[in-house]
């Protein structure tokens, strides 16, 4: 039997850093105890990433790969490290998509539900000749999006972290005749109120006091 087709995963990870990272937390949790949720979350999608199996690893760092947490993924996790250019999210998410030379699927660090079994459908889809796979997040944006070929025009100019960054991305994949699939909608963490769900994951109760 033939080997599965690789498709690589670009994880998108801010570093860890107090006053950096997850910053909409900030009066919930505190600088510190929001730094060290996305400690945890980045280490989560990493793992989630290398159980899928799907293909290589690289885990795309802002500001810059130097920070332990991300050393420690690169030793105990075994995926590639690369730097975040500069620009908007829509471009760093191209480079993600654009580094490996086949086909991606481009994650966050902000989806703790997302399951190795969720990347594995994901690039079931684009195995099977769909040009883009997408996961609608709950607010309106999405948790993952894949592309055999990536499109910069899906990504150019548009108003990220608002509720309407799913349509137009249906609008614009409609435009240029892709075809796509959305297997499945998951929720992400944002703001404050998104903080108790993260309770049934286990993920919750050592940050949730000052």
């Amino acid at each position: 039997m033939a080997a599965a087709e690789p498709v690589s995963i670009a994880v998108l990870a801010k570093a860890p850093v107090a006053g950096f990272a997850k910053t909409r937390l900030i009066p919930a949790l505190g600088a510190g105890r929001a730094a060290k949720l996305q400690a945890r979350l980045t280490d989560r999608a990493a793992e989630m990433a290398c159980a899928a199996a799907t293909g290589p690893v690289t885990v795309w760092a802002t500001p810059d790969e130097t920070h332990p947490t991300f050393k420690m993924l690169a030793t105990h996790r075994g995926v590639a490290l690369a730097r975040q250019p500069d620009g908007d999210l829509g471009a760093r998410i191209l480079a993600g998509l654009k580094a490996p030379g086949g086909p991606t699927l481009v994650i966050g660090t902000d989806c703790p539900a997302m399951m190795p079994a969720h990347l594995r459908k994901a690039a079931d889809v684009l195995r099977g000749g769909a040009d883009a796979v997408v996961y609608p997040a709950e607010d309106g944006g999405y948790v993952l999006i894949g592309m055999r070929k990536p499109l910069p025009a899906l990504f150019a100019g548009m108003r990220w972290s608002t509720s309407g960054v799913m349509d137009e991305t249906r609008r614009r994949l409609r435009y240029h005749r892709l075809t796509w699939q959305e297997p499945v909608t998951l929720w992400d963490v944002d703001v404050p109120e998104d903080l108790p769900r993260l309770r049934g994951l286990g993920l919750l109760d050592e940050f949730s006091r000052r």
